[in-house]
């Protein structure tokens, strides 16, 4: 069995919608670094609890906090907006917005990772990876 997976954020994603859907706290998913990106957003965003990076050979593992114990999970639905065979861009203007701006979009701008919000304000675009509400 092999640790690559060939789009990794899909990956991810998937991890989190089934560890969300069989009630389970917390995950383990081999690390990189857009996956660390990708998740302290969340984190910061209030999506996810906490996570945090444990050494290992060849490869680091993330483990990921979804929710606390006794808590219910505050992600309804996370997707994958840009895909492997069909790549889907912004323009700063036209960033969607999500649930009336209850939700998010994490979008991959020249100056690295950030919510649409952000690039928004910052006046980026780049192409749109990940939608979450």
């Amino acid at each position: 069995m092999s640790l690559q997976s060939t789009d990794q954020i899909a990956d991810l994603l998937t991890r989190i919608r089934n560890a969300i859907s069989a009630n389970k706290t917390e995950i383990l998913v081999p690390t990189s670094k857009l996956k660390v990106a990708i998740v302290e957003i969340l984190v910061k965003n209030g999506y996810l609890a906490s996570y945090d990076i444990q050494e290992g050979t060849p490869r680091g593992i993330l483990h990921v906090v979804i929710n606390n114990p006794g808590e219910i999970a505050k992600i309804n639905e996370i997707t994958k907006v840009s895909k492997p065979g069909r790549r889907v861009y912004s323009a700063a203007a036209e960033l969607p917005v999500v649930k009336s701006g209850r939700g998010a979009v994490i979008v991959s701008t020249s100056k690295g990772l950030m919510t649409g919000r952000e690039a928004k304000k910052n006046g980026l675009g780049g192409e749109i990876l990940v939608r979450v509400w």
